[in-house]
C-alpha cells in the first residue's frame, strides 16, 4: 500500500476489508543502500498504520529484504542485519515476502538465511514463488528447502502466487498455499475460482490482492467474491477462503487482533 493512494484505504474499508497485512517487496527498482532499506521498514511500520488507521483499517506489515534484491550476497547480508529491531513492532506480523525470484544459488543462499532469522525469532513466513516460466522449478525448490530443515512447522509458512501446476504441490506438502489477484502477471479473479473448482478449496488456502506500483487492483477480492457466488459458491465456503483462513493463519502471530 505504500505505492497507493489514502483513496484506495477508504475503498477496501467501503468494500468490507477488516485488515490489511503489505509484505516487504520490490519498489519497481533496485535500493542503493542499507539505509534505503531502513526508511522503507520504518513507512511499513510507521507512517502506513496511522495512514490506514484513518480510515478505521488495521495495517500490519511482514519484514525481509525481497528476493529480487537478494543477488549481491554482502548487500543482502547487511541489510538483514538490520532487520531484527523490525520484527519487535507491534504490527509486524513475521519474514516475507521471501523467496526466489531467478532461483539463482544467491537467492537460495538469502532465502535460507532469513528462514533462520524467522525460526530465531519465532516468526510466521511468507514466501514468494518466481514468476512464469520459472514459477514450476522455483515453488519445488522452495518446498525442498524447507523440508529439510525438521524445526519449520509447515502450518506458519505460507508460499504465495500459487498457479494450476503448482497449488497442490504446496497444499499436498502441508504448508498454507496464496493465490494472488493480480490482473497481468498472476490471477484474476475468474482465473483463480477456476483453479478453486478444479482443486476444491483447502483449509489452508487464501486469496489475496496486490496492491504495488503496477498495474493492481486493491479491490480485486471483492471482485472474486462476486464470483464466487457466480459460481454457486456457498457463502460459508466463501466466507472460510476469504476471511477464516487468512485469521486461522495470521492469529499464529499473537499481534493479530482480529477474531475470526
Amino acid at each position: 500500500m505504500v505505492s497507493r493512494t489514502t483513496d484506495d484505504y477508504q475503498a477496501l474499508v467501503m468494500a468490507g476489508c477488516k485488515a490489511v497485512c503489505e509484505p516487504a517487496f520490490w519498489a519497481g527498482f533496485d535500493r542503493s543502500s542499507v539505509a534505503s532499506f531502513y526508511d522503507y521498514y520504518r513507512q511499513l511500520t510507521e507512517y502506513e498504520p496511522k495512514r490506514a488507521a484513518r480510515f478505521h483499517l488495521p495495517h500490519y506489515s511482514w519484514i525481509c529484504i525481497n528476493p529480487k534484491e537478494a543477488e549481491d550476497l554482502v548487500f543482502a547480508r547487511e541489510v538483514i542485519q538490520i532487520i531484527p529491531k523490525f520484527l519487535e513492532k507491534e504490527t509486524v506480523l513475521g519474514v516475507g515476502e521471501i523467496g526466489l525470484n531467478k532461483n539463482s544459488k544467491n537467492e537460495v543462499a538469502i532465502l535460507e538465511e532469513q528462514v533462520q532469522l524467522a525460526l530465531d525469532h519465532d516468526q510466521l513466513i511468507l514466501i514468494h514463488t518466481p514468476h512464469l516460466e520459472d514459477k514450476l522449478k522455483g515453488t519445488q525448490l522452495i518446498v525442498d528447502i524447507l523440508q529439510q530443515d525438521p524445526r519449520i512447522n509447515p502450518n506458519k509458512v505460507l508460499i504465495d502466487h500459487v498457479e494450476e501446476h503448482t497449488i497442490r504441490k504446496v497444499i499436498e506438502a502441508g504448508f498454507w498455499a496464496g493465490i494472488t489477484l493480480y490482473p497481468e502477471s498472476k490471477c484474476t479473479p475468474p482465473r483463480a475460482v477456476d483453479m478453486l473448482e478444479q482443486y476444491g478449496s483447502s483449509n489452508r488456502l487464501w486469496m489475496n490482492s496486490a496492491c504495488d506500483w503496477g498495474v493492481s487492483d486493491p479491490l480485486s477480492l471483492p471482485k472474486a467474491i462476486l464470483e464466487l457466488r457466480k459460481r454457486s459458491f456457498s457463502e460459508e465456503e466463501i466466507d472460510r477462503l476469504v476471511y477464516q483462513n487468512p485469521v486461522r493463519f495470521l492469529k499464529q502471530s499473537p499481534k493479530f487482533k482480529l477474531d475470526i
